[in-house]
């Protein structure tokens, strides 16, 4: 029998069987809630991350993201289906292996690859035959196949003979209580019809519905196209929300109006900026690749520019309405923000615009406290390292009265805007107040 073959069938016999222990890399926001889907399928998973202390708590059956409950994580600690481990060796033991690991940007916004590359030459370490190994951080068309790949020969193993690669794009979207991580389709690409086939067979056992594509790349430009049309379209309210703030017009008012027609409209809201994992970043990955054939991504750059350019508008409204309200200028002001997650109701501010509106008001002289329930400290942050420990302040009525004015920048559902009516001024980035009946002269969209 043909070697290849036969690894193949051994392999996809297993995954059939529920007899594949699944190694996940990296125990954040992704690989946690794919490894309790992966327990929840009946599989033997092994969550591996370099964080000493995440892997403890794991092991502790302790949740350190707030939408996960430890719960669920204790249950299968106990079961036996979870174990954490920050030993790679214990990879080897795996038949297939999950990658979930950071890609974010340079400071030239260029792609960094390095946790991609270093997870790659890890797994290469202690690669056997017969294993299944899967991308799932969002890249560039091309990664799996011309980066990790040959990586993963270094080993002196054959891809589609001794091992298997294949791309599936993660779709977390945390906090969102419709769509669980096994309720959403998880589309697949395989580096061949037999790395697509155990791909296919393994999420099968732990995704509701499986969307198979005929290669890497093309599941690789799903997730960025997914990712770019959030980009461009909420890039596009933004700059109407500028337009329309100059004229008068409320954008929240004219696209509850505009949504109302049934066909042809799909609302997207403004912020104070993008923020998360994905969206400010992913864009830029297709831009970069897109240089390699010599075209120009002026749409996906221009919707980047305006996004990027969020957060300065927004401080120079607050500045312009102290003036105009308050009678002071933005320059020794108090401000609290209200909100440092990216979106509402996580704990989660990975590259989320309320950090950079921290520069930028303190840059200019405003002195900042913070207000939010799921981010009591400030955690360590590439790039905004001199935030790290700072800590939330107690919502308190004749304290927010204090300050010169609250700015809105994460409207999360457990906090009482209707505090904020003491308050000599509030910037509302997100229109919460109008939906919580606070409004009046001290109220100022943004």
């Amino acid at each position: 029998m043909d070697a290849a073959v036969s690894t193949f069938d051994t392999l996809l016999g297993r995954i059939e069987a529920n007899e594949a222990v699944v190694g996940i890399i990296g125990m954040g926001y992704v690989g946690i809630p794919l490894a309790l889907a992966g327990c929840s399928a009946g599989l033997t998973v092994i969550g591996f991350d370099v964080d000493q202390e995440k892997v403890d708590r794991l092991k502790r059956g302790e949740s350190y993201i707030k939408h996960i409950d430890s719960s669920e994580i204790g249950a299968q600690i106990r079961q036996g289906r979870l174990r954490a481990t920050c030993d790679a060796s214990d990879l080897a033991s795996s038949y297939a292996i999950l990658i979930c690991v950071p890609t974010p940007l340079t400071r030239q916004r260029e792609p960094d690859l390095r946790f991609v590359e270093q997870t790659g030459r890890t797994i290469a370490a202690h690669l056997r035959r017969g294993q299944l190994v899967v991308l799932e951080s969002t890249t560039y068309p091309g990664t799996t196949v011309e980066v990790l790949k040959p990586i993963l020969q270094e080993s002196g193993l054959v891809c589609g003979k001794d091992f298997f690669v294949a791309f599936s794009p993660e779709r977390e979207d945390p906090g969102n209580l419709d769509h669980t991580t096994r309720s959403i389709p998880k589309v697949v690409g395989g580096d061949g019809d037999q790395a697509l086939r155990l791909a296919v067979a393994l999420y099968g056992k732990m995704f509701a519905r499986v969307v198979p594509v005929g290669s890497t790349q093309t599941a690789e430009a799903v997730k960025l196209t997914e990712n770019i049309f959030r980009s461009v379209n909420i890039a596009l309210v933004n700059e109407l929300k500028v337009i329309y703030d100059a004229m008068g017009i409320d954008i929240w008012e004219v696209i509850e109006a505009a949504k109302t027609k049934p066909f042809g409209f799909m609302p997207f809201y403004p912020g104070p900026g993008l923020g998360g994992h994905c969206i400010p970043i992913d864009p830029f990955y297709l831009s970069w690749k897109a240089r390699e054939f010599e075209i120009s991504t002026r749409f996906i750059e221009l919707a980047g520019q305006i996004n990027t350019s969020m957060p300065r508008w927004v401080v120079d409204r607050l500045a312009a309405a102290l003036d105009k309200n308050v009678g002071r200028g933005l320059n020794g002001a108090r401000i609290l923000l209200v909100g440092l997650a990216y979106k509402k109701n996580v704990d989660d501010i990975r590259e989320s615009p309320s950090l950079k509106l921290i520069e930028l008001i303190e840059a200019r002289g405003g002195k900042l406290d913070y207000y939010d329930p799921f981010v009591p400290v400030v955690p360590a942050t590439r790039e905004h390292a001199e935030l790290a420990g700072r800590r939330s302040i107690e919502w308190d009525a004749a304290r927010i009265a204090s300050y010169d004015a609250v700015l809105i920048s994460t409207d999360h559902d457990n906090v009482d805007y209707s505090a904020l009516r003491a308050a000599k001024l509030v910037v509302d980035t997100r229109n919460v107040c109008a939906r919580h009946g606070v409004n009046g002269p001290n109220v100022v969209k943004a």
